[in-house]
C-alpha cells in the first residue's frame, strides 16, 4: 500500500514539474533532478522552442516605440532622414525655436578645437557641426591650399583595400586637402542625401578646403585607426542600431589623447518640466512635421527614438566601458540635451 502511494505521489510530482517548468515558476536546481525531468519528455523540445525564439529576438531592436529586426531598423533610419533631409534645417529651426543653434555653439566652445585639428564629424551630412569647427578654427572661406594628401584621402585609399565587412568609402572626389593652418574636417554620414545637402552648404559658402565628405557607416568606420585628433557626432548616435559600437568604432579611429563629443537628446530629470516637454514633443512636433515637411511619420520617430535612448548616467557609463577616460556631461535646458565627452588615455 505504501509502495503504491509512493508511486502515485511521484507521478503527480513528476507532472506537476513538468507544469511549473513550462510556466517558469519552478526553481532550475529542481530540474536537475532525474527524478523529475524524467516525466517531461516534451520539456526538451519546449525548451528548443524557447532558445529558438531568444535567439530571434536578441536580433530585434526599437525604431521608436516599435520592435523590428535590426536589418529593418537601418532601412526605416535611412529613409527617415532621406525624406528630411531637405527640410532638415527649417525643421530644426521650428521645432527648438531656434535653440538647437545655441546648442551647436555652446558645443563647438566646449569642444574648443585649435588650428591644425583632424576632426571626423559623424552623422553631420549637412554639416552643422562641421562648418562650426572651420569657422572655428579660422579656415579661410573660398581658399585652395595645396599640401600633403587630406586624412580623408588616405583614409579612403586604406579603405579600398578592406574586407568585406567594413564600408566603401564613396565619392572620392569629394575630399580635399587640409585649410592652411592644417585644418581638416572629414563628415562621415550613412545617408547620401543629408551629405548631398552638406556639399551643396559648403560650396555657397565658398568652402573648398579644409572639408572632406564620406559615405559610412557609424557602426563600422571606413577609416584607419589612431587617424583623427577629435570626433563629434551631435543628434545622431541615437538613430544608430549598436549604439555602444559606435562609441567604440570612435576609440578605435581616434588618437591616443584624442577626445570624443556627442551632443544628443537626454532626459529632463524635473517631472512638471518633462510633463510640459513630452505634451509639446508628442502633440505638437508630428504636426509640424506633417505641416511643413508633409511627413508625420517620420518626426513621430524622431520624437519616440529620443524616448528609448538612455539617460545621461547610463550613456556616460557606455563611454567608459568603450575605454575612454575623464568622461563627464553637461546638460542643456534642463537635460532636454546633453553634451558628453571623454577622452583615449
Amino acid at each position: 500500500m505504501a509502495a503504491s502511494f509512493g508511486k502515485q505521489s511521484l507521478f503527480r510530482l513528476s507532472r506537476f514539474s513538468c507544469r511549473c517548468k513550462t510556466s517558469g515558476f519552478l526553481n532550475t536546481k529542481l530540474f536537475a533532478s532525474p527524478l523529475v525531468t524524467s516525466g517531461c519528455r516534451h520539456s526538451s523540445s519546449s525548451a528548443h522552442t524557447n532558445s529558438n525564439k531568444q535567439e530571434s529576438e536578441k536580433h530585434e531592436t526599437h525604431f521608436g516605440f516599435q520592435s523590428v529586426s535590426e536589418e529593418e531598423k537601418e532601412n526605416k533610419v535611412y529613409e527617415v532622414f532621406e525624406n528630411v533631409a531637405t527640410k532638415y534645417d527649417l525643421m530644426n529651426d521650428a521645432m527648438s525655436a531656434g535653440v538647437h543653434r545655441l546648442w551647436k555653439d555652446m558645443f563647438l566652445e566646449r569642444f574648443s578645437p585649435t588650428p591644425g585639428t583632424k576632426l571626423l564629424d559623424v552623422a553631420g551630412g549637412t554639416g552643422d557641426i562641421a562648418f562650426r569647427f572651420l569657422k572655428y578654427v579660422g579656415t579661410p572661406v573660398g581658399s585652395t591650399f595645396s599640401s600633403s594628401a587630406s586624412v580623408a584621402q588616405s583614409s579612403s585609399d586604406d579603405s579600398s583595400s578592406s574586407d568585406s565587412e567594413g564600408t566603401q568609402v564613396e565619392n572620392k572626389d569629394s575630399f580635399s586637402e587640409p585649410d592652411i593652418n592644417g585644418s581638416h574636417v572629414t563628415v562621415c554620414d550613412i545617408n547620401q542625401a543629408m551629405l548631398d545637402v552638406g556639399k551643396a552648404k559648403a560650396k555657397s559658402m565658398g568652402y573648398s578646403s579644409g572639408i572632406s565628405w564620406v559615405k559610412g557607416n557609424a557602426e563600422v568606420l571606413p577609416l584607419p585607426d589612431n587617424t583623427f585628433d577629435a570626433y563629434t557626432i551631435a543628434f545622431g548616435i541615437r538613430n544608430c542600431t549598436h549604439v555602444q559600437k559606435v562609441i567604440d568604432e570612435a576609440y578605435r579611429v581616434l588618437k591616443p589623447g584624442g577626445r570624443f563629443m556627442c551632443l544628443e537628446f537626454s532626459e529632463v530629470k524635473n517631472p512638471l518640466l518633462r510633463s510640459v516637454y513630452d505634451s509639446y514633443s508628442f502633440q505638437v512636433i508630428p504636426v509640424m512635421g506633417q505641416v511643413i515637411a508633409g511627413d508625420w511619420k517620420s518626426y513621430q520617430y524622431l520624437v519616440e527614438s529620443i524616448r528609448q535612448f538612455p539617460n545621461q548616467e547610463t550613456f556616460a557609463a557606455m563611454i567608459k566601458s568603450a575605454g575612454f577616460r575623464f568622461v563627464n556631461y553637461k546638460n542643456l535646458t534642463f537635460g532636454v540635451a546633453a553634451i558628453h565627452s571623454g577622452f583615449k588615455i
